[in-house]
């Protein structure tokens, strides 16, 4: 996992971070030090070693399109992917990997 601060690329978003295995991607230099926001990541870093990375993204949008198709809202369907789920709702939990099963997120879809 390598943390790297883009303020010109994520400038003019919403986005506090992202994660793009092996990279989490910032948009504050301060985020670093956020550590629930990198919680949050470093459960997306899992569950895409656990998806082997390529077959997280395509699930990920797929998953994406087909909520926001039943939500017709950009953020009710991102918030209801089961990745971001799993990763909201243990964000403040910096003990959760340690403790996480394999593939947890499927509790989520």
């Amino acid at each position: 996992m390598i943390i790297i601060v883009c303020q010109r690329l994520l400038k003019n978003t919403k986005i506090s971070g992202i994660t793009l295995f092996p990279f989490i991607l910032l948009r504050k230099k301060v985020d670093k030090k956020n550590s629930v926001l990198i919680n949050h990541e470093k459960i997306h870093i899992r569950q895409q070693i656990e998806l082997l990375i390529i077959p997280f993204y395509i699930w990920y949008l797929s998953e994406y399109y087909i909520k926001y198709l039943k939500y017709k809202s950009p953020q009710l369907a991102y918030r209801n992917i089961s990745f971001e789920r799993e990763a909201y709702d243990n964000e403040h939990n910096l003990d959760y990997l340690e403790k996480r099963k394999f593939w947890h997120f499927i509790k989520y879809i």
